[in-house]
């Protein structure tokens, strides 16, 4: 692979990561000469490293560990900061300065609410006092079905602080893809919004509301459904089972504080629900470590300090929610919004990050996908001075992506395109305010995860595409999954391709800049002629032919072998003719590869997602092979799959 030119290089000023790493240098008296030289020692020397971390990020701590990890012959079962006590909520409510910023919302119906970390911690107690009061203990699970406002962060650390689990949803899911999540986890308390809005309407959610608590209500432990009135007064509650209205909580006084309940790291505090499109979704149930490695991402990776502001455009289904909560542990301030991002105008998220000066902010990758299809120029309008770093996830942001952002939105910023997933409620590889960037390439291996790829052979290999790895513990590792008594779920999602080695399910390489380029999910991949071919490097072209507006990729069972089937949605007005067929066929040829050419071009009117953004190849593939997707609940647009059955062209 030749040496690419970097689309942007750091500065000078010395950043987290450099200060991190020069008291990390000190205390154990060796010098590190580069980026990857420090990288391997927090992989090598790794309980160093995570101890260090914990103390110098001012984790607050109960009782502090005996040592690092409790090691076991099963990476699963290995047990991080044994017998040391501490409380989530604690972390997140006591970093930062009473009257500073902690929340600032934004609603799609020009709403803007700020919650001081004084303010916001008294609306904790509050809601705290009121779930004990309904005998919420620790182990409890309180579920939310929020949409990205401070109702959601106050449910999630009122929850927390007891010691209680915190589980959420998005209002917009359908009744079985909520009653899909929440029926598995038993939860005593429903924390729900009456309405949202999006594209400029109001949704109410309360008939939706009476089946999901007729369900939940049928088990003996659920106490109660808590309505926060979100868009206004409810007037009637319906049917929905032991309804109480959130505003009817009394106030508290300046003497009131909380009693922060001392959990270990090894204790539950967040299920983390799979997208769940070929089956149930999995309950992952994460503890401590997150916090922990989410305060190492934000720090050292996005360079946000105490007093800086963070947005991330997520809803409360998507780990970017649980990720982006954890701002608050750096003393920083979280913005949120809630709506669709292009309501009224392309504009709306960039008005409130040059308004509010905010210094990072995140999306997906297909958010800014949209704005290059329009062509839309940020740049011409807000200057952004303060905008020192933009991160994308949710699938691999391509070259053409890098491109558009140092073209239209800024030229003097680091593009952090970021990859992990909900799985660890983080990420495997990041951005890094010491390194350039190269159009589509992720900057670097996270510090402490020990990112790997792996041949066919099992061999790790620089340069070759491959399996994503991990062959040593993570603090963010899954504690297990919930109702998984055996641990064979838990084993089967991650130790069955490598015995004893994490394997991630993405196709992937570490390229000569050291940075990690994605290629697409494994189980997505293609073997045309038996040779691995992630869909990524096809999006990457395709998404750069205007006719093109969408597309979906998928491999094909034919003929003894795999033959790759391009579906795409054009442009307003177009047609898929052979002269535009030809076309796009000899873009993929001459931008990668013979073999990357699909065998077969399609129209679709539309392409499935998840109800967080993201392509469902495998459901695609699923209904072209004639089997049901067992699911669809978990799709924003299930209807589209309609659009790939039956197909005559794919029959011959």
């Amino acid at each position: 692979m030749a040496k690419q030119n970097p689309l942007w290089t750091p500065s000078k000023l010395p950043t987290n990561l450099s200060r991190f790493q020069t008291h990390l240098e000190l205390k154990i008296g060796k010098m590190f000469s580069d980026y990857p030289s420090f990288h391997s020692y927090s992989v090598s020397e790794f309980e160093t490293f995570w101890m260090e971390w914990l103390s110098y990020s001012g984790f607050i701590l109960h009782q502090n560990p005996s040592k690092t990890l409790e090691g076991h012959k099963e990476f699963s079962k290995s047990k991080w900061f044994p017998n040391a006590l501490y409380n989530f909520a604690e972390n997140l409510l006591e970093k930062g300065n009473p009257n500073q910023e902690a929340i600032v919302f934004y609603g799609e119906d020009g709403t803007i609410e700020r919650y001081t970390y004084h303010k916001l911690k008294k609306e904790v107690i509050k809601l705290r006092n009121h779930l004990l009061s309904l005998g919420v203990t620790k182990g409890d699970r309180v579920v939310g079905l929020v949409p990205n406002a401070p109702i959601s962060t106050i449910g999630m650390l009122a929850t927390t602080s007891i010691g209680a689990i915190w589980a959420s949803a998005s209002p917009d899911f359908g009744v079985r893809g909520i009653l899909d999540r929440f029926e598995q986890v038993y939860p005593k308390v429903l924390i729900s919004v009456d309405a949202y809005f999006f594209k400029g309407k109001k949704i109410s959610i309360i008939d939706k509301l009476e089946e999901v608590t007729l369900s939940l209500g049928n088990t003996p432990q659920f106490k109660e459904t808590i309505l926060y009135e979100f868009t206004q007064p409810i007037k009637d509650f319906g049917n929905i089972k032991y309804p109480f209205r959130y505003q009817s909580l009394p106030s508290v006084g300046e003497e009131d504080q909380i009693s922060y309940t001392s959990i270990s790291f090894s204790d539950p505090v967040y299920i983390m629900f799979s997208s769940g499109t070929t089956g149930l979704p999995k309950c992952i149930v994460q503890g401590g470590g997150v916090l922990l490695n989410h305060t190492k991402e934000l720090s050292l990776h996005c360079n946000l300090s105490k007093g800086e502001k963070l947005f991330y455009y997520t809803t409360c289904g998507w780990m970017m929610w649980n990720w982006s909560q954890s701002v608050l542990a750096l003393g920083a301030t979280l913005y949120q919004f809630d709506g669709n991002p292009f309501y009224p105008n392309q504009e709306t998220l960039w008005n409130m990050v040059e308004k509010e000066s905010i210094q990072v902010f995140g999306t997906s990758a297909k958010y800014l996908s949209v704005l290059e299809e329009e062509n839309f120029s940020i740049k011409e309008k807000y200057k952004l001075p303060n905008l020192k770093v933009i991160l994308s996830t949710g699938s691999p942001l391509p070259v053409s992506g890098f491109e558009y952002v140092y073209k239209n939105i800024k030229e003097d910023v680091q593009l952090s395109s970021i990859s992990g997933g909900t799985d660890l409620n983080g990420c495997f590889a990041l951005g890094n305010p010491n390194l350039p960037v190269y159009a589509g390439q992720i900057q670097c291996k996270g510090l402490g995860m020990d990112v790997q790829v792996f041949d066919d052979m099992g061999k790790s290999v620089v340069g070759e595409k491959g399996e994503l790895v991990c062959p040593t513990p993570f603090p963010s590792m899954p504690l297990f999954f919930w109702n998984d008594e055996t641990g064979s779920k838990y084993k089967s999602a991650y130790f069955e391709t490598y015995d004893g080695i994490w394997c991630h399910g993405d196709f992937a390489s570490i390229t000569n800049e050291n940075g990690v380029i994605i290629y697409g999910r494994s189980d997505a991949t293609l073997n045309p002629g038996g040779v691995r071919i992630g869909t990524a490097d096809i999006y990457s072209v395709v998404a750069k032919i205007p006719e093109i507006k969408d597309s979906v990729i998928i491999g094909q069972e034919y003929k003894d072998d795999v033959r790759v089937v391009l579906f795409v949605v054009l442009a307003e007005g177009l047609n898929l003719d052979n002269g535009l067929i030809k076309k796009i066929k000899e873009q993929i040829k001459n931008e990668t590869s013979p073999r990357h050419v699909p065998s077969i071009v399609l129209t679709v009117p539309e392409i499935p997602y998840t109800v967080n953004g993201k392509k469902v190849e495998i459901a695609v593939k699923q209904t072209v092979a004639g089997l049901e997707v067992k699911n669809k609940n978990a799709l924003a647009n299930p209807n589209a799959l309609d659009f790939f059955k039956n197909r005559k062209e794919l029959m011959e």
